[in-house]
């Protein structure tokens, strides 16, 4: 049976994220773009459908590099509305312990759908609570990713230093090193995929500094050198880390990182805000990348991270939205506009563009996960979309479509297609009962706060 040709014809406007010319729009066959068309020009061969998009801005699909879905779960949650992290973490750590399978469902679910609405595509979550109970938790969101046809990174996140030894955890939700290393190579060779196009990809992802012994990180990079897989922390996000690693290791959190095995280009980091120009440029010339949470860290009050000098050194720049709780949104194309604003307070408006702040959001993000297939509009990409209307009062009077994307605060898309298939259509993921899910979801944040 031959595939169906789907024309995108003419867009009100285009970002590529590669400079390529595609105002003409785009052809799309078999899940992959097969054509980028000049303005007035046609399709080589005729198509089956047509999708006028002269109402429609066309990006690629969003990328989000660093998300904990459960979190979606303490939103706003009172004690904890104006902590740093540290303290933040420690109120939050025995709420979250009593996470359970269905209420991990139900936060992956709503965590996903937000940032499908947004414009995402393609989602990394970084997953580190396995409690009593729990011990299925990446297995829970593979079938949540399924069932939206999303693509995602799920990184096995791991804890194994408590309270007890000196670490933030407390002990209820740390696990022993033989359990982490069995269950992620288990989680590897069950699900991850190496083909273009992967929906399901896994990385191993001790949490912290803080969190986890120097034997766990040691032994997840020769894991992941050994089964080829990605490795994912989190990085300098705060001072207090900082001091963490100079009272425990004896080392800042760059040489701290060098030591265990992880400075290179199969690891990206989130936050990555406090490193001077030395770090920056070890990182930069071991190709190690850095997912940029903009939202996170100004609700947390931990700094701005250094995008523009990190690029400079060659690491890649990525975005994320972060944990809910520490955002309290998964909105990808909203933190894009963030980004572009707290960038702008560090290098200023003239080099920090809204296609900068887009490039970060599509093939810098790609570039983290180490996936070339998607992030960007070309032949023989896939074929990750997200089209936005302009037809709110909020973008009034708005001339250049692109820029009015950001800066006139689009918040949700009208159409996503993934792989070819449309996920969203008018605004609505197709198949879902929202107001079902919020119920639901609702519900199992008021019975975790209460437990």
């Amino acid at each position: 049976m031959p595939a169906i040709r789907i024309w995108l014809k003419n867009p009100l406007a285009v970002f590529t994220a590669n400079d390529l010319d595609a105002r003409g729009g785009l052809v799309v066959e078999d899940g992959v773009i097969v054509e980028l068309l000049t303005s007035g020009q046609s399709p080589a061969q005729p198509c089956d459908h047509v999708f006028d998009a002269r109402d429609h801005v066309l990006l690629p699909g969003l990328i989000n590099t660093h998300h904990h879905f459960y979190q979606t779960l303490t939103r706003a949650w009172a004690p904890v509305v104006n902590q740093p992290l540290f303290p933040w973490l420690k109120t939050l750590y025995p709420v979250w312990a009593r996470l359970t399978p269905e209420k991990l469902a139900v936060a992956s679910k709503v965590a996903l759908t937000e940032l499908l609405l947004s414009g995402c595509t393609t989602a990394a979550d970084h997953h580190y609570l396995f409690p009593d109970g729990l011990e299925q938790a990446i297995d829970v969101q593979v079938e949540c990713v399924r069932a939206l046809g999303m693509r995602a990174m799920l990184t096995r996140g791991s804890m194994s230093l408590g309270e007890a030894d000196g670490g933030l955890p407390p002990q209820q939700t740390v696990q022993q090193g033989q359990v982490i290393l069995e269950d992620s190579q288990r989680l590897i060779v069950r699900y991850h995929e190496r083909h273009e196009g992967a929906q399901i990809q896994i990385a191993l992802a001790p949490c912290s500094p803080f969190s986890v012994t120097t034997e766990i990180m040691t032994e997840s990079a020769a894991l992941a050198k050994k089964l080829d897989v990605r490795l994912h922390t989190h990085l300098a996000e705060t001072l207090d880390e900082e001091d963490f690693c100079l009272q425990r290791f004896g080392l800042r959190t760059v040489d701290y990182l060098d030591s265990v095995g992880w400075l290179g280009p199969r690891t990206w980091l989130a936050h990555g805000i406090h490193f001077n120009e030395q770090e920056i440029a070890r990182l930069g010339a071991a190709g190690t990348g850095i997912c940029h949470c903009p939202s996170s860290n100004m609700r947390l009050a931990s700094g701005i991270c250094p995008t523009l000098d990190l690029t400079a050194a060659g690491a890649p720049i990525g975005l994320g939205v972060d944990g809910s709780a520490s955002n309290d949104g998964s909105n990808m194309i909203l933190e894009a506009k963030q980004a572009l604003y707290l960038q702008r307070l560090r290098y200023g408006a003239e080099k920090i563009t809204p296609e900068v702040a887009l490039g970060w959001a599509t093939r810098g993000s790609a570039r983290l996960l180490g996936r070339s297939d998607i992030g960007e509009l070309a032949v023989g990409k896939q074929a990750d979309l997200a089209l936005f209307k302009l037809d709110e009062l909020r973008f009034s009077g708005s001339h250049d479509p692109l820029s009015a994307l950001l800066l006139c605060g689009a918040d949700r898309a009208d159409r996503v297609m993934i792989g070819g298939e449309w996920r969203v259509i008018d605004g609505q993921v197709q198949g879902l009962d929202l107001k079902g899910l919020i119920a639901d979801h609702r519900q199992a944040a008021a019975q975790l706060i209460r437990a």
